[in-house]
């Protein structure tokens, strides 16, 4: 898994002025927290914190702590519902060794049977992983499947030392039928013709 280190700044001053002058400066407001410990206010290097957020849950070596260097999980990213930038985001501390619980992408690679059609059901599954060694993603290889097989979560495989804790029954892939699909719309579009003559006197 990817980890970036990165440079934080004590944070005193709160509230929605406050943390619009931190961005303004361009850095970003985060809390860090876990372990028992009192939330740490910060603000982080905007443009680099971005780059960071772009891996799944990416680990954060945070330098420049009182507490010294500690190392931390995204968990909750905030960002402008127009624009896009981060607003603030949420950080759980982690230690080597330790198990935590996120969410991975699923990824369906390969090619179905002619006829068949692909139907992705779930795209993200919940793990139990060493915390740092999340895996970005997993896939799940549906070549050569045909019309009627389903992937479950209990048939992902996953890396070494990762277990599920997405319920194991959780449909994540299922291949239908390209012309059935097409015949149902077919099918739905003659029940919507005009009644016969006579049957809309009521």
């Amino acid at each position: 898994m990817s980890e970036v280190r990165i440079a934080a700044e004590p944070r005193t001053e709160f509230g929605k002025g406050a943390a619009r002058r931190t961005r303004r400066a361009g850095k970003v407001p985060a809390v860090l927290y876990g372990h028992g410990t009192d939330p740490q206010h910060i603000s982080l290097p905007g443009h680099e914190l971005m780059l960071a957020l772009k891996t799944p849950n990416v680990l954060l070596t945070i330098e420049g702590l009182g507490s010294g260097t500690e190392l931390a999980l995204p968990k909750d990213v905030q960002r402008d519902p127009i624009k896009g930038f981060l607003e603030h985001v949420d950080l759980l501390l982690v230690k080597r060794g330790e198990k935590v619980n996120v969410d991975i992408a699923v990824n369906a690679v390969g090619d179905v049977v002619s006829g068949g059609v692909v139907q992705q059901e779930t795209v993200q599954i919940s793990v139990e992983a060493e915390a740092t060694h999340i895996p970005e993603s997993v896939e799940v290889d549906v070549t050569g499947l045909e019309v009627g097989a389903q992937i479950t979560a209990a048939d992902v495989k996953l890396p070494s030392g990762v277990t599920l804790v997405t319920d194991a029954d959780t449909m994540i892939v299922q291949i239908t039928d390209a012309t059935a699909s097409a015949g149902e719309t077919g099918e739905g579009e003659t029940a919507e013709a005009p009644a016969a003559e006579g049957e809309s006197a009521e």
